[in-house]
């Protein structure tokens, strides 16, 4: 915390005045001090007042969890390629059980994949990863509330075991030691090693598929599934409300 500047102008202050003033000549450290520390002690009691912000959601090369479908669609540039790649949006599968519609951007939940166009339609293209094109990827946004913007709750990425290797060194050092998930055993055969680094409010789990020579990688909000439930209640209501 740095002491205000009014406190060092007061002690550079009273030593001129002390220059001019023979009979005035008491040493000005004291008060200056003095003043220093109480000003201290005022900014720190202020500090304390505050409530502590929000730590922000967990990013993917600028892509924050929590953004709004609209924000995701503005950005400059897909990350993925070939060049030119662009967000292709649409309802999400795991809203099938629902009965939604797909193949529509007009829905209570979308996914989002990017693609590319080639000279018969659209190609998939590839999310990159750590400087390496992914083998897979998927975006998915819900409404929190089943009434607000749609926002991205989960960011997810298959890449190969290699890159995974490095980005979790990556990871590492931004956001210092994983948690090793308690539900992998070591001892086991063909056992998945599952990092996990997370905050109050986002998590990113990297998951080694030792019999695929992959590895997946994980953006998430916390509770999605209550998302993804007021998603359904929101949905049941629209539909009895039609009939």
């Amino acid at each position: 915390m740095k002491i205000p500047q009014s406190a060092c102008a007061l002690a550079v202050a009273c030593v001129v005045f002390a220059s001019v003033s023979p009979a005035l000549r008491a040493d000005p450290a004291p008060a200056a001090a003095q003043h220093a520390r109480l000003a201290s002690k005022t900014a720190a009691a202020g500090a304390r007042g505050k409530p502590a912000a929000a730590p922000a959601p967990f990013s993917f090369r600028g892509i924050a969890l929590g953004e709004t479908l609209e924000a995701f669609r503005t950005h400059e540039a897909a990350r993925a390629v070939p060049v030119g790649s662009v967000a292709i949006c649409e309802t999400d599968m795991a809203a099938a059980s629902l009965g939604m519609r797909f193949k529509t951007s007009d829905s209570l939940t979308i996914a989002c994949r990017w693609g590319h166009a080639v000279h018969d339609g659209w190609e998939a293209s590839q999310a990159v990863v750590d400087g390496v094109p992914s083998l897979d990827h998927v975006l998915r946004f819900a409404s929190p509330d089943g009434q607000g913007p749609l926002r991205l709750y989960e960011m997810s990425f298959v890449i190969d075991e290699a890159t995974a290797a490095d980005l979790r060194q990556g990871l590492g050092l931004k956001y210092g030691a994983p948690r090793l998930d308690t539900g992998w055993d070591p001892s086991a055969s063909h056992a998945a090693p599952v990092y996990v680094w997370e905050n109050a409010v986002s998590s990113i789990t990297l998951c080694f598929l030792p019999a695929t020579r992959n590895a997946t990688l994980t953006y998430l909000l916390k509770r999605p599934d209550a998302q993804l439930k007021s998603v359904e209640r929101q949905w049941q209501a629209s539909n009895s409300d039609s009939g």
